[in-house]
C-alpha cells in the first residue's frame, strides 16, 4: 500500500518520534523557515521528507485541524508542504527541525485558503487563530501531540463504523485513498466518497479532537480498537504480504495499537488489543510451508513462530491482567492465543482452557464467531458429536450463513462423526466463500481424502 500525496510513496514503518534536541523551540518565530544551511542533495531531501512523513504525519495533521476540524484542508496543506519540500531541500538544505519547517508551510497554505474562502465569521475565526498561531512567540518544548485524539474523532459514534479503519489509516498514517479502497475490496471512487464524506461530518458537525470523558471513554474506546483490528485483519489475510493492496497493513495496526496503548497506559484493553495482534503475527510465517501451501494453526510447527514476539505478547497480557478487574473482550482473546503459544515449549494446546475463556467470550459479545469456536474446542475436549450438535445449535444464525471458518468447521467434525457425503457438501461451500487460493486448495484436499477413503 502506498502512502498519501502527502508524503513520499511506498510503506514506511511507522516509529514513534521524539522532539529534537531541544524539543520544538527550533521552530521560528515570526513565520521563519530555518534550514541546516547548505544544499542537500535529492535523494537525501527526499529521505529527509520521508523520514518526516514517517514520524510525524498524524501528528501534524492532528495538530493542523484540531482546532478547525477541518481535516481535508489539513491534508491538502501538508501535501503542499511536502511538495515545497521537495522543491526547496535540495536548494537551501533539510531544516535543522524538518517537522517546523512543514509546519510552517503548511499553516501558511492554509492561511491563504482561508483567505480565498468567503469570510464569513467561521471562517474569519479560522483565519485569525490560524495567524495567530504563525506568529507567537511561545515557548512550547514540543509540538502536542493530539494523535489519540484524531483516533477518537475518525472513531466517533456519527461516523460511519465500515469508514473508521479506513479513515484512521489515511489521516493518522497518510495512505492513499486508492491504496486503502484496493484493501478493503472496494473500488477508489466509492472509497473517496466514503472518506470524503467523514471528513465533511468531522468539521461540519464540529468533531472535537479530544478524549471522551471518563464515563463516555470505554464505550469510545471500544470503538477506536474494533477500528484497529479491523485494519489488522485487512492484512493478516495476505500472510505472505504478496498482495500489494495490504502489504504490511497488519504491521501499521500494530503501530497504531502500540500508539494508543502508550497514550493509554492505564487501559487494559489497549494492552490486550495488543497482545492479540503480536500473538497471531507471530505465527505468521509458519502459516505458508516452504512450497507456499497453507498450514492450519493445528499442523504449524512452533520453531517457526517469532518467539520474541511471543515474549512481549505475553507480557502485555500480564500488564493488561493486573489493569483490569474484569477481563475485555481483547485481553480473553488475546489469552485464547496464549493458550496455543505453550506449543512453543513442548506442550499441547490447552482447549479446556481454551473452551473457558471461548464461553466467557459468547458471554461478554453474544459473537456468532466466539460460539463457532467454543465448539471447536469443544470437539477437542468431548469429542465430535457434542461439539456437532454445539455447531448445529448456530446453524440459524444469519451472520455464518456465508462465514467460511463455519463450513470449514462443519466439514471437518461431520469427516469425524463418520458423514463423508455432508462433510464433502460443507467443504465445497467452504471453498466457495474463500478468496485465498491456498486455503481453497487445502480444503479442497481435505474433501479428496474423504473420497479416497470410500
Amino acid at each position: 500500500m502506498g502512502r498519501s500525496k502527502c508524503g513520499p510513496s511506498g510503506l514506511v514503518s511507522n516509529t514513534e518520534e521524539s522532539p529534537p534536541p531541544g524539543g520544538w523551540r527550533d521552530h521560528p518565530p515570526q513565520g521563519e523557515v530555518p534550514t541546516s544551511g547548505g544544499p542537500a542533495s535529492g535523494p537525501s531531501a527526499a529521505r529527509a521528507a520521508e523520514d518526516a512523513a514517517r514520524r510525524s504525519y498524524g501528528k501534524l495533521i492532528a495538530f493542523l485541524a484540531a482546532r478547525t476540524r477541518d481535516v481535508a484542508g489539513a491534508e491538502d496543506a501538508l501535501s503542499d508542504a511536502f511538495a515545497a519540500a521537495l522543491s526547496d531541500w535540495p536548494r537551501h538544505g533539510v531544516p535543522r527541525v524538518p517537522e517546523a519547517w512543514l509546519l510552517t508551510v503548511a499553516r501558511r497554505r492554509m492561511i491563504d485558503a482561508a483567505r480565498r474562502r468567503r469570510l464569513d465569521e467561521a471562517t474569519s475565526e479560522q483565519l485569525q487563530w490560524l495567524v495567530d498561531a504563525m506568529t507567537e512567540d511561545d515557548d512550547r518544548g514540543a509540538l502536542p501531540d493530539r494523535r489519540l485524539g484524531l483516533l477518537f474523532a475518525c472513531a466517533h459514534p456519527g461516523i460511519e463504523r465500515s469508514v473508521r479503519a479506513p479513515l484512521m489509516l489515511q489521516v493518522v498514517l497518510g495512505f492513499e485513498a486508492a491504496a486503502i479502497a484496493s484493501a478493503f475490496l472496494v473500488s477508489p471512487a466509492a472509497m473517496g466518497q466514503r472518506l470524503a464524506r467523514a471528513k465533511a461530518k468531522i468539521r461540519q458537525a464540529g468533531i472535537a479532537f479530544e478524549l471522551p470523558d471518563r464515563a463516555m471513554l470505554r464505550e469510545h474506546l471500544e470503538a477506536v480498537l474494533e477500528a484497529i483490528y479491523a485494519a489488522y485483519a485487512e492484512g493478516w489475510t495476505d500472510p505472505q504480504g504478496a498482495d500489494p493492496r495490504r502489504r504490511n497493513l497488519a504491521d501499521e495496526a500494530i503501530w497504531l495499537g502500540r500508539l494508543v496503548a502508550s497514550m493509554l497506559p492505564d487501559e487494559s484493553e489497549p494492552l490486550g488489543l495488543l497482545s492479540l495482534m503480536l500473538h497471531t503475527q507471530a505465527r505468521r510465517d509458519a502459516r505458508r510451508n516452504g512450497a507456499g501451501e497453507y498450514v492450519p494453526l493445528a499442523l504449524q510447527d512452533p520453531m517457526h513462530w517469532d518467539a520474541t514476539m511471543i515474549d512481549e505478547a505475553e507480557a502485555l497480557l500480564a500488564q493488561a491482567n493486573a489493569r483490569a478487574d474484569v477481563p475485555g473482550r481483547y485481553q480473553l482473546e488475546a489469552a485464547v492465543q496464549s493458550a496455543h503459544a505453550v506449543r512453543r515449549v513442548g506442550r499441547e494446546s490447552d482447549w479446556a482452557a481454551i473452551a473457558r475463556l471461548y464461553e466467557a467470550l459468547c458471554m461478554l459479545t453474544g459473537s456468532p464467531v466466539a460460539a463457532l469456536n467454543r465448539a471447536v474446542a469443544l470437539g477437542q475436549t468431548r469429542g465430535a458429536e457434542a461439539a456437532l450438535l454445539a455447531l448445529d445449535a448456530l446453524s440459524g444464525d444469519p451472520r455464518l450463513t456465508d462465514y467460511q471458518p463455519y463450513w470449514a468447521a462443519r466439514a471437518d467434525l461431520l469427516a469425524r462423526c463418520g458423514d463423508a457425503k455432508a462433510a464433502r457438501q460443507a467443504y465445497a461451500r467452504a471453498m466457495g466463500l474463500e478468496r485465498d487460493p491456498a486455503v481453497r486448495h487445502f480444503l479442497q484436499g481435505r474433501a479428496d481424502a474423504l473420497i479416497s477413503k470410500q
